[in-house]
């Protein structure tokens, strides 16, 4: 018992600061999005403080909090809309592909990288952060915007797509044999296919195993279906995160309402952990010397995330203040980008670790305050 002191002490440490940092949030009316991926940074690697007992529940709980924060975007849609709005919005995420990885590319050619480093760069600033983005999209109250299918749209596209980008990265940054890139591919292709036909067709299933009185019941059975679907769907080679957001859709209309409402605190807890622990493992004082390309990159693609939302947005017919708000709410990049930089480092191309940490960092605070402050929105009060 002696040993779980320590954990026990930075862990709870950990959460009454998050809580603190998401009043002071709500105070000043922004996402509590930038102020705990700050805290993240000033308590990880390098920090003010290092976390290093905590650490051993803080990544396997910010993982659950990624998958309940897509599960919890689910549950506001029907897979008929999901698959409409997929449909409609093929052309945006080509588009989508163009602006932000074409982007990507070419300033990785302009700061002369070797092309493998170059193609690691363009799918960083390719996906937005689909764990960020549904966050945003709760806390500015958009979910019944008529910009937001556009917005769910591309995010479902651009975590679908890394099924192929991702082990076709992998077989540039080493030297495979195009065969296994490809096996790799149909491999993941296959499983995201299967769970999209799933969610259309197990509807009905399974909301028979989540009626039931007891509250408790139902939020163990969806959470354990959503666990074990998201950890299928990594092992196969997609997206966790696609897994559970498939879930959501599943759960028919009926219950969507009584399951947000069971799940809401266990979201909010594992999203804030996610959030602080995105930024434990950047280190303060690699980020100024790239600083500079950050921006650059930054600013460019910020750019072309808010073309992108625009053009998506115009698709469904959404005024201008909308498209903006689109575009915006795409800006923040996250969890892929972070994966992809890391299997960068890993094949000998340093200098895409650093330049994507600075880069993440920007573009996940800054597209938060961007969102809330493109358009003028009306706010509750919190008490």
């Amino acid at each position: 018992m002696h040993d779980v002191a320590p954990l026990l002490l930075e862990l709870g440490a950990v959460v009454l600061g998050v809580s603190l940092l998401g009043l002071l949030a709500h105070r000043i009316g922004i996402s509590p999005v930038p102020l705990m991926l700050l805290a993240g940074v000033g308590l990880g690697t390098g920090g003010v403080v290092d976390i290093t007992h905590a650490e051993e529940f803080i990544g396997p709980a910010a993982e659950i909090g990624v998958l309940l924060l897509l599960l919890m975007l689910g549950l506001e849609f029907t897979a008929a809309e999901l698959a409409q709005s997929l449909a409609r919005h093929s052309r945006s995420g080509l588009i989508d592909f163009a602006l932000n990885a074409g982007a990507g590319f070419l300033v990785g050619l302009l700061l002369a990288m070797p092309l493998p480093a170059c193609l690691a760069l363009a799918g960083i600033t390719w996906v937005s952060s689909s764990g960020i983005v549904a966050r945003l999209l709760t806390d500015l109250g958009r979910l019944g915007n008529r910009e937001t299918p556009a917005v769910l749209s591309i995010l479902v596209i651009e975590d679908i797509a890394m099924a192929i980008f991702l082990p076709v990265l992998i077989a540039v940054l080493t030297g495979a044999e195009w065969w296994q890139a490809l096996g790799a591919v149909a491999l993941a292709m296959g499983a995201v296919a299967s769970i999209l036909f799933a969610s259309r067709s197990a509807s009905v299933s399974l909301g028979k195993l989540l009626t039931h009185p007891s509250d408790e019941q139902v939020l163990l059975r969806l959470l354990g279906i959503t666990l074990i679907v998201g950890g299928l769907t990594q092992l196969l080679g997609a997206s966790a995160a696609v897994g559970a957001f498939l879930v959501g859709i599943a759960v028919p209309s009926s219950l969507a309402t009584r399951a947000r409402a069971i799940l809401s605190p266990l979201r909010d807890l594992f999203a804030a952990i996610f959030f602080f622990s995105f930024g434990l493992p950047i280190v303060p004082a690699e980020l100024l010397p790239v600083l500079p390309a950050a921006l650059l990159l930054a600013i460019v693609t910020t750019g072309t995330k808010l073309m992108t939302g625009w053009m998506a947005a115009r698709r469904d017919g959404v005024q201008r203040r909308g498209r903006l708000r689109a575009g915006a709410a795409l800006v923040p990049r996250g969890e892929f980008s972070i994966v992809i930089a890391a299997l960068a480092v890993g094949a000998g191309y340093p200098q895409v670790g650093a330049l994507a940490a600075c880069y993440v960092l920007l573009t996940a605070i800054g597209g938060p305050i961007l969102a809330r402050y493109i358009t003028p929105v009306k706010r509750p009060a919190i008490v």
